[in-house]
């Protein structure tokens, strides 16, 4: 049986891709090699050298660095910087966007969250990598909040990789959600999950319960509603939280159900990203036929007015979040 690696289907997917001319292919190919160096540091961490633990400081959210973070935002930066085919890079892990020169640069707008869940490494629960790809949309060599600040609906691409007992690409250009396995023997990324969907109801609920304080009553009520038994509606869900999102979101997607992470009285504009972790995952959910809304509103429909802009995430399966939806409204 023929074997599709992930630059191979990605050229087939570019033709579909308005204005595509191979910048993307190459980009993708980029990813893919920052990918797999990470996957090789994580398989290390403990006996690879000092990379385990934090590096004593924190990013511009306060949160702790972990010395994995600072190595896959490097590899990263390294890598699509010079390849040519970005004008700018933003991440997680750097309070402003990295521009490219001119001269170096391509068409399109590079974000990332380097290393999701990295605070799991020490204790070797899934990590993971996401990823979003915008096209640059001023016209001249500079690069502007227009070409930063788009609406999630622009994107042109998004994706994860998973750092887990196999390391696998999922990605969506808009043409379906697509999942390639690491083959380590091959060093190559090839097709194991094609045209994913999500099923429309699922029956697992992910969210942090040690904030239900925190919680409004609406949110309180609707997890209460997943945990009461109705045979009709698949109730009792079960919980599962990993505390790892990419992790916690591709358990979801092949399996079905929801993740949350609601605005609260400590963080009332929500605690996940919307460039580095909620759009790029809203856009994938969407193309696998499932559905990220902030409770109250659309995550694709969202203009971020700052490339580190936190949003409430309620993200899965269709009929799931539209139930957390009523809710919340009501």
């Amino acid at each position: 049986m023929k074997q599709t690696t992930v630059v191979q289907h990605v050229q087939q997917q570019e033709k579909k891709i308005l204005g595509a001319t191979g910048e993307f292919a190459s980009l993708i190919n980029g990813i893919l090699v920052g990918a797999k160096i990470i996957a090789l540091e994580i398989n290390k961490a403990g006996i690879g050298g000092d990379i385990l633990g934090a590096t004593g400081t924190r990013n511009v959210y306060g949160e702790a660095v972990q010395k994995l973070d600072d190595l896959a935002n490097s590899t990263f930066l390294s890598i699509i910087s010079k390849s040519g085919t970005v004008c700018a890079i933003t991440s997680e892990e750097m309070e402003n966007p990295v521009i490219i020169p001119p001269e170096q640069a391509g068409k399109y707008v590079f974000m990332m969250d380097p290393l999701d869940g990295s605070s799991n490494i020490d204790v070797n629960v899934s990590t993971g990598t996401i990823f979003s790809i915008y096209r640059k949309k001023s016209l001249g060599d500079t690069v502007t909040d227009q070409d930063l600040l788009q609406k999630g609906t622009d994107q042109v691409a998004a994706g994860y990789v998973v750092y887990g007992s196999s390391t696998m690409f999922v990605y969506s250009s808009g043409h379906g959600v697509h999942g390639f396995t690491l083959d380590p023997s091959l060093g190559e990324f090839i097709l194991s999950h094609p045209d994913i969907r999500i099923p429309e109801r699922g029956n697992i609920y992910s969210i942090n319960e040690g904030n239900t304080e925190n919680w409004e009553d609406k949110q309180k009520k609707f997890v209460s509603y997943l945990k009461k038994m109705d045979k009709a509606s698949g109730r009792p869900y079960k919980a599962r939280y990993v505390g790892s999102f990419v992790s916690d979101f591709h358990r979801n997607l092949l399996k079905g159900g929801i993740f949350m992470y609601p605005s609260d009285a400590k963080n009332p504009s929500g605690k996940l990203r919307f460039e580095f972790e909620a759009g790029p995952m809203a856009f994938i959910a969407e193309n696998a036929g499932g559905r990220a809304s902030t409770g109250r509103e659309r995550i694709l429909d969202i203009a971020p007015t700052n490339i580190h802009q936190c949003v409430p995430l309620y993200i899965g399966s269709r009929f799931d979040v539209e139930a957390a939806e009523e809710f919340l409204k009501n």
